[in-house]
């Protein structure tokens, strides 16, 4: 007999239909799985064998063909098991009545017919979705997922078994209840305050800035000047997660395997601290799976590159498509995936190798070849797309001790809030949401500027001898500061400060 179970699987983000096809013949027993399968879904036929027995049923002593169709498309992953062990039961008529037609069926299968969580749930309910699909079997473990996606009946369950006494009407299983991602925003905050940074005005103005208008910021400083803990609290001070990004990022999360299956979404800004080791693949994403990368994990967040020169000047050049585009195209043999790479860069840096150049306190004891082989560890395309430079001196002996308090991180972000909205009602009829995304027709019509100001310009380009993408973004740098005291026009003191977070091109990279 045949049978044919639905299911699904991804490619990214992007779920697609699969048809999990059962044919039970005469013949030598063996389960056969064809439709370009991985080792993961060939291994499935152990672990279906051996949990339908267990479940109480009997494993037919025949011929088994499972085909995955389309089946010209790789497959990877342990979800199948749940449908195949469903099909395999149907096929051999232990399992009486149509109703797991009805059915999208995902789930990975112990030995004991227990169910495990399966990855990427999110994805594949908002894809089964989007396709006409509303009912689904899961895992009861990813009940906690599933119960933010509107619009579907998601049914959990524990067991094989249970799972046959569901479809056959013996057990009553009502769909997960649905829940209200406001109410599960954790109120803990940042780990880290503003108001615990000492000092460093310049620096926390420049992150102010940062953030309020979504640019990318290098801190250029000696050791234990402060930056990482300039970089760290910088989540403090960004705009909450709206429902849709705690989703895009939700979705990112789950098919890397890394969500709290208890909370089941992403409540906070991402920050990803990448090892200054790490590999491109694990950067930008890729391995034999073409699994996401850190720039993805860091999707609507924060990504902090602590001591940007230590890291190989090949896996920071990935960095420049994602930094210009949003997205990250992963390119392998048997497939090409794009995932979500809409980060904020926060890189940290020694101005030299032993940390002193240009310090007021400490003096410098590398030598200029030295300094320059350090520095030009980065390239000029890659500091192109960082909107903003800003020194970071070590903090005087009196700012340290000093009992006066410093801004807290809620004060700053109720500025950011507001700067935010005045870009977020600029832009509402185009796809951007902030100053550092726009293009040159927008830089025209949003940036314009006095011509004081153009004169400045002029001679800043000139004298740092700055490209033409370092000129667009010292504008899109002024507008933020224009948004962030409320100026409806950008003025010539807000272009001076914009040039002024350039400056280290000429006195560092020049």
């Amino acid at each position: 007999m045949l049978a044919k179970v639905n299911s699904f699987s991804l490619t990214g983000l992007d779920g697609y239909k699969v048809d999990i096809e059962i044919d039970i013949n005469a013949g030598l027993p063996k389960v056969e799985i064809i439709g370009l399968a991985d080792t993961a879904i060939k291994e499935s036929a152990e672990r279906v064998t051996s949990s339908v027995k267990n479940s109480g049923y009997h494993f037919p002593i025949k011929r088994v063909i499972v085909n995955l169709a389309p089946a010209d498309t790789k497959k990877e992953g342990s979800l199948f098991d749940l449908p195949i062990a469903i099909g395999v039961l149907a096929a051999s008529e232990q399992l009486f009545g149509k109703t797991y037609k009805d059915y999208v069926i995902l789930g990975e299968l112990s030995l004991d017919g227990k169910l495990r969580p399966i990855n990427g749930l999110m994805a594949i309910l908002i894809s089964g979705m989007q396709q006409g699909y509303k009912k689904f079997i899961i895992p009861s473990e990813n009940a906690a997922e599933a119960s933010f996606i509107k619009g579907i009946e998601a049914y959990c369950v524990h067991t094989l078994k249970e799972a046959c006494e569901f479809l056959e009407g013996d057990k009553e299983i009502r769909p997960v209840e649905n829940r209200d991602f406001s109410e599960t925003r954790s109120e803990d905050g940042c780990d880290l305050d503003f108001s615990e940074v000492k000092g460093q005005r310049t620096a926390k103005r420049a992150m102010e800035i940062a953030v309020a208008g979504g640019h990318n910021i290098l801190l250029i400083g000696p050791p234990g000047a402060g930056k990482s803990m300039l970089a760290k609290s910088v989540v403090g001070i960004m705009p909450d997660l709206t429902f849709e990004e705690a989703i895009e990022v939700t979705k990112v999360y789950s098919v890397a395997g890394l969500l709290d299956e208890k909370l089941g979404i992403v409540t906070k800004r991402p920050f990803r601290t990448p090892h200054h080791t790490a590999t491109v693949p694990s950067l930008v994403g890729g391995g034999t799976k073409a699994r996401p990368g850190e720039v993805s994990l860091a999707n609507n967040g924060v990504l902090f590159l602590d001591e940007v020169p230590e890291y190989k000047r090949q896996a920071l050049e990935t960095l420049r498509q994602p930094l210009e585009d949003g997205v990250i195209t992963v390119t392998r043999v048997q497939q090409t995936v794009k995932y979500p790479a809409n980060f904020m860069l926060v890189g940290s840096m020694n101005p030299c190798p032993c940390g002193n150049y240009g310090s007021k306190k400490h003096v410098c004891t590398c030598t200029p070849q030295a300094i320059r082989h350090y520095l030009n560890k980065l390239s000029g395309p890659l500091l192109d797309r960082i909107d903003i430079q800003v020194e970071v001196d070590a903090v005087a002996f009196g700012e340290l001790r000093s009992a006066a308090e410093e801004e807290s991180s809620a004060v700053v972000k109720e500025r950011v809030m507001r700067a935010r909205e005045i870009q977020h009602k600029r832009f509402a009829r185009s796809s951007i949401h902030t100053n550092s995304d726009m293009n040159n027709r927008l830089i025209k019509q949003y940036c314009q500027i006095p011509t004081e100001a153009e004169d400045m310009m002029e001679t800043a380009f000139r004298k740092l001898s700055l490209s033409a993408r370092a000129s667009f973004r010292i504008l899109k740098v002024a507008r933020t500061i224009a948004d962030l005291e409320g100026k409806r026009e950008i003025e010539t003191a807000h272009v001076a400060e914009a040039i002024q977070y350039r400056s280290l091109d000429r006195k560092y990279f020049s």
